[in-house]
């Protein structure tokens, strides 16, 4: 999608949305953060922040992200779920308040675990926008089908990556924070886009509405330039960039090895593996 094209489909949207507002009421959505807030990953979920106040704006939602101790967060009593969490923690953690809000069907948003444990496990309100060891390794085993010699590395994302108004990204994030957005920022800033979309689209706050969209529904860009759909894992599948010496030098899946469209070509595919 050119930056021409993809700017008419968000004019599209916006347009749609506040055809669709009918009232003047506003509606507050809560979302909770769990993880450092001296990070790249707490940035980008600001700056996903900003951006879904914006969307709000025409949907009649304001957001807003409470950091919260994991502990605290774990032991807390007789308070409303939040709509959903957003996490940059470990993988024992991320298992213990999966457990905790899988009643209300609160959706859990994995920020930065790799561990193919948690994606094994299947757990139905444990969504994983960080890809897993595994889909690293394939991206890196295809490139070097092409270029033996080649010692790549697999991310989520990249400042020099400009396809699909990634740039636009780019020069957002950048602008507001001084720094180039990586992985763990664009994880931040996916969770609160994705939330909002989801929000707007399926009119509904209720977190276990939420998470069924998330699950089933949903077809997030995220400025890749392909829809982008969970897994019944919980896994994002998403195009893997490749980098070496710092540079961006190709994507996954990687044509001529594999079809350039073939996302379940990197990682594991299905709980039934």
């Amino acid at each position: 999608m050119s930056r021409a094209a993809w700017r008419l489909a968000l004019l599209s949207t916006l347009l749609a949305l506040a055809a669709w507002r009918t009232t003047s009421a506003t509606t507050a959505v809560q979302l909770v953060y769990v993880g450092a807030v001296e990070s790249t990953v707490w940035r980008g979920s600001e700056q996903g922040l900003r951006e879904a106040n914006i969307l709000g704006g025409y949907t009649g939602h304001t957001y807003a992200v409470q950091t919260m101790d994991p502990v605290a967060l774990l032991t807390a009593e007789g308070q409303p779920p939040p709509m959903a969490v957003i996490a940059a923690t470990d993988a024992p953690t991320l298992q213990r308040l999966s457990t905790k809000f899988a009643p209300a069907g609160v959706a859990i948003l994995n920020l930065t675990a790799d561990d193919e444990a948690l994606r094994q496990a299947c757990r139905p309100n444990l969504l994983h926008i960080a890809p897993s060891a595994g889909m690293k390794a394939d991206a890196v085993a295809q490139w070097q089908k092409k270029k033996p010699a080649a010692p790549v590395q697999a991310r989520a994302w990249h400042e020099d990556f400009t396809k699909f108004a990634a740039a636009d990204l780019n020069n957002r994030f950048r602008k507001a924070h001084g720094i180039a957005m990586d992985d763990d920022a664009w994880a931040g800033w996916a969770a609160l886009k994705m939330l909002s979309e989801a929000v707007a689209r399926a009119q509904t706050t209720a977190p276990a509405r939420i998470l069924a969209y998330l699950r089933n529904d949903l077809a997030f860009d995220g400025q890749k330039g392909v829809p982008q759909t969970f897994r019944d894992t919980g896994q994002l599948r998403q195009p893997i960039l490749l980098v070496e010496n710092g540079k961006l030098v190709g994507e996954a899946p990687v044509p001529g090895v594999v079809d350039s469209n073939d996302l379940d070509s990197l990682g594991r595919t299905s709980c039934q593996q």
